[in-house]
């Protein structure tokens, strides 16, 4: 186990997947700072209920169980004058313990899990590869200049999910699928039931 800051969010964030992120909070300036400074990332975790901002009480927020380590890949002042950092998904953790600090930034004990090992796309799983090809044309989507390996079925469902307006819930319980088995095949009826073919 290893103590981790956290940033809960309402939303998701997969491994592999990018996301970008406003930064006004004191606490999350001086946790992007901090991670800046020494080369490390945080936690994103899925906040189940209510809003994390401006947390001065002593209670600690509603979160998953599970989330995922990120680290930031880009930073710049946005026209509104405040910092932008994008953010990549990394591995994902389990929590154990988790506290509030003094100046209301959220902690934890958690327990990562292995890197994900790039596991071989299946002639069987190539309608999610022209799925994320068409997405890519998408202004949207462009602008985050994602790379992808699309030889790794990994990344291909995860960034997938990433990018796809699926509930928040769905999204939560999808990050914790054990195998790519499980995580291809629910990411399929999802496209399915999107595309009306349910």
């Amino acid at each position: 186990m290893i103590d981790i800051p956290l940033f809960p969010l309402s939303s998701t964030l997969m491994p592999y997947g990018l996301m970008p992120l406003q930064i006004f909070e004191q606490r999350y300036l001086d946790l992007v700072a901090n991670c800046m400074k020494h080369g490390t990332g945080f936690g994103v975790v899925w906040l189940r209920r209510g809003v994390e901002v401006a947390g001065t009480g002593i209670d600690t927020p509603d979160l998953g169980d599970y989330g995922t380590y990120a680290r930031i890949v880009d930073f710049d002042q946005l026209p509104n004058g405040l910092l932008g950092i994008t953010i990549q998904g990394d591995e994902r953790f389990h929590i154990g313990e988790v506290w509030r600090e003094s100046d209301g930034l959220v902690r934890a004990q958690v327990e990562m899990g292995p890197s994900l090992t790039s596991t071989p796309m299946l002639e069987s799983w190539e309608s999610l590869t022209a799925v994320l090809r068409s997405l890519e044309a998408h202004p949207h989507v462009e602008r985050l200049n994602l790379t992808v390996d699309y030889s790794n079925a990994w990344q291909v469902a995860f960034t997938l999910i990433q990018l796809l307006p699926f509930d928040e819930s769905i999204k939560y319980e999808l990050l914790g699928a054990d195998s790519i088995d499980i995580l291809v095949r629910e990411l399929d009826i999802l496209l399915n039931q999107i595309s009306g073919e349910d």
